[in-house]
């Protein structure tokens, strides 16, 4: 045989079994677990242990609640469309928990561990606009949800003035 054609075998040979061993590869039937740059940094789920917000920024919307000035004023006057507004976030969000008139008498109420706040009693209209705006915003742990995430600054003011029309 002519040593040509032998080398011809050879190296079709050769080449044919690094084929077969990358296409092994390529089909993991022999895994290789490469080292990626995505495994070696910090990587966290949405919402779990989120950053606290830097000192001296200013929202988009603007500044919501400094604890050095206090509980803000509400900002927006309390005319029908802030009303109507805040009326239609709140059938959305509130309804299920707090009822259609805010007396904690919801769908899902009565299956809660602890009282819904009745927002037509005495305890809750004793609170400033900024007051309920903050409860709004950070929620009450074990009760109520914070809707800082739900609801945009704006938006929260809309439901303020809404439910201080709940009296």
């Amino acid at each position: 045989m002519n040593p040509a054609y032998k080398r011809l075998i050879i190296a079709g040979l050769v080449g044919l079994i690094a084929v077969v061993v990358m296409e092994m590869y390529a089909y993991d039937v022999i895994k290789i677990d490469w080292k990626s740059f995505m495994k070696v940094q910090p990587a966290f789920q949405p919402m779990y242990q989120p950053l606290p917000v830097p000192t001296e920024a200013i929202p988009v919307e603007g500044v919501v609640y400094d604890p050095v000035l206090g509980i803000p004023a509400n900002p927006v006057t309390a005319d029908q469309t802030s009303i109507t507004r805040g009326g239609e976030l709140f059938k959305i969000i509130c309804t299920e928990c707090h009822g259609t008139q805010g007396k904690g008498d919801g769908p899902v109420a009565s299956h809660l561990e602890n009282k819904v706040f009745d927002l037509t009693s005495f305890p809750i209209h004793s609170f400033t606009d900024g007051g309920i705006f903050f409860v709004i915003s950070t929620g009450v742990p074990g009760k109520m949800p914070a809707l800082i995430e739900n609801l945009t600054v704006r938006e929260r003011w809309d439901v303020v003035n809404y439910v201080r029309t709940l009296k």
